[in-house]
Parts: structure tokens; sequence; C-alpha cells
């Protein structure tokens, strides 16, 4: 119970508290909140949800936190060993968008530990995106200098088993965006600053036929907050509801073979009078056509080398990004590197050749 409560108490407390460079995702504001951080669930297709086993679930599935308590002793489980607290740190990079060659990047950072009077695991994140360098000008076309626009969050999440094989947990996320400097030539203001919540759940089953210790479901809901506002134009943040399913397909001592599906929905409701309010907008969102549909495949040989592949699409009223994606990772000791790579079959697609670069440390 005393789990149940600080979930709810922390809910709460936030529930009642409180155009870029990049293409919007359904005209909303920042959309660098949708882009996948870590270069392994790039590599299998963006998928995430039902896996979340790791720091990065703070993104894919806060939930996921949850089941994240204890490292077993590296040599072997001695139960005569004391267990170590989970602690894990993951930093990620990216340049964005190579086709447009507009010194844009993406980076990331992460880093989370159980507490065991807390039952759960809490987290800290820090997303940055650069948009690159402009110049600045009065209102009759002279210069004032350059100056660089960037937009990110700092988020604080908490997971925690509220049963035996089901977890729930959240993130609250401090948004702003830098795009103009401090005022505009007409004295507007030129940065937008927001807050928002995301809810997951996280079952896996242990006791349910074939699916026993290999099936997982997720459920994530994504940036939901107030409007984004600045220069006198309020855009919605994008908030997404995401589903999830993974599966272990086969496991033994030397290989393990691991499924994944993930469904996202953008529900945001935006036309040429403007965008619905949140809560409105969670209903009426659903009125957006098409949805995202990935998935994804993962292989470890001896828990040492892995190999992904994954493939990401979503109808053309929705936007019409199509491609497939390919990874691999390496883990030595506590270190674990990852890289992710987008493969597009149009060679001027605005993500062709986008690479993904991850480093994932379990910080003992």
């Amino acid at each position: 119970m005393q789990r149940i409560g600080i979930l709810i108490i922390l809910i709460l407390s936030i529930t009642f508290g409180a155009r870029t460079v990049l293409a919007q995702a359904g005209g909303s504001a920042v959309p660098f909140l949708l882009i996948a951080p870590d270069a392994r669930a790039s590599g299998m297709g963006e998928t995430g949800t039902a896996i979340a086993d790791d720091i990065n679930a703070i993104y894919w599935n806060p939930a996921g936190l949850g089941f994240l308590d204890y490292f077993e002793p590296a040599y072997g489980f001695d139960p005569d060993a004391e267990l170590e607290p989970y602690r894990q740190v993951a930093l990620s990079f990216s340049p964005w968008l190579p086709q447009f060659n507009a010194d844009l990047y993406y980076s990331y950072l992460t880093v989370g530990q159980h507490f065991e009077d807390l039952d759960g695991t809490v987290a800290f994140n820090l997303i940055l995106m650069n948009l690159g360098e402009f110049t600045a000008t009065d209102i009759n076309g002279r210069e004032e200098g350059k100056f660089r626009s960037v937009e990110f969050s700092l988020g604080l999440a908490y997971g925690t088993i509220i049963a035996e094989d089901l977890s729930a947990g959240f993130q609250l996320r401090y948004i702003q965006s830098n795009l103009t400097p401090t005022t505009t030539a007409s004295g507007d203001a030129g940065t937008g600053v927001s807050v928002s919540f995301d809810l997951g759940l996280l079952w896996k089953p242990i006791d349910f036929s074939i699916f026993e210790d290999r099936l997982s479901l997720g459920f994530n809901l994504q940036n939901i907050g107030p409007q984004m506002t600045y220069v006198r134009q309020a855009d919605p943040l994008p908030t997404q509801l995401r589903l999830g399913a993974a599966y272990r397909a086969y496991e033994d001592e030397f290989s393990d073979l691991t499924f994944a599906f993930d469904f996202g929905k953008l529900l945001v409701k935006r036309d040429s009078l403007g965008s619905d309010p949140l809560p409105v907008s969670l209903y009426t969102g659903w009125d957006n056509p098409g949805a995202e549909i990935s998935i994804g495949a993962e292989y470890w040989y001896q828990q040492i080398i892995a190999l992904r592949a994954g493939y990401f699409t979503e109808p053309q009223v929705a936007g019409d990004r199509r491609f497939y994606n390919l990874g691999a990772g390496i883990k030595y000791d506590i270190f674990k590197l990852d890289f992710g790579y987008i493969l597009t079959m149009e060679a001027n697609h605005p993500l062709a050749n986008t690479m993904r670069f991850s480093l994932l440390v379990d910080w003992r």
C-alpha cells in the first residue's frame, strides 16, 4: 500500500498543480519529445513500450522502472551474496536529419537508481535538441548577430511494482523551447515553457500457460500537459498513446531471441481554427488519421553481442514515414554500447542514413 500511495500522491500533485525548424508532429510543439532516444530500441524499429528493461524505460514506459530492483552478482548467482541496488546511466547522441546538413543534434542523458525505502526506482532525464545557428535581423532586415535555437526537457520518473507481475510508473517533465533570442524585433517572447507527465503500466505474466516469463505487455500515455505558447501562438504538446507487446521466442545458455511490436497514436486535434485543449484532445485526437506501427527483433549471443532489425511505418495522411532499422550492440563488464541505423528506400529522404549511438553503464 505504501508504494501505491506514493504513486497516487505524486500523480495527483502534478495533475492538479500545474513553427519550429523540424516538421511538426500533427501540428504540435516540441516534436523532439517523440524521437526515440536510444540506439537499441531504434535498431528494433523503434519498439520499446513492452520491453523497458533498462534505465531507458523512462522514455518508453516508466512502469518498466518498477522491475529494475537489484543486480545479481556478476559471476553467477550466489545465494549468500548481497544483491547490489540497480543503478544505471544512459547516454545517447545522434546527428539529426543528416540529409539537410543543418547542424541538428540530439543528445540524451538518463541516470537512475533503485531505492528500497521507496519500493521502486527513481530516474532523472535530460533531452537536448540543438536546432542549429541562425542570423537575427531587425524589422528592416539588418543583421543583429547570430543565435542558436535549442529545445530541452528535464524529467523525473518513478516506477514501482503494484502486483506480483504488474508495475506502474510516471514521469514529470519540464519543457523549454528557445526558438529565437529572448525577444523578437516585434517584442514577442521567443521562448515557450510547459510541463507534462507520462503514465505507464507494464504487465509480465508469471503464470500464464506458454507465455510464462516470456510475454510482456506495455501501456504508456506520454506528454500530457498544457499547450506551449510563444509569439502569440499556442501549440499543443505531442501527447501520444503507446501500446506494446514483446515475446521472448527462444532462450538457452548461448542465445536469446525477442520479438517486439509497438502501436503509437498521436492524440493531438488541430485544424484551421486552432487546437483542442486537454483533456478534450484525449478524445478528439482519435479522429486523427492513421497510427504508427513498428515491429522489431533482437538476438543476443551469450549476452555479449546483439543484432537487431525492425520496420517502422505510418500512413501517408499521417506523415508517410516508412523505414527499416538495423542495429547492433556489444556488452563488456559494466558497459554496453549500441548502434542504430535508419535505412530508407528513398535516397533523399530526410531520415536517410540517420545514426544513433548509445552507451549504457551499470553504475555500481
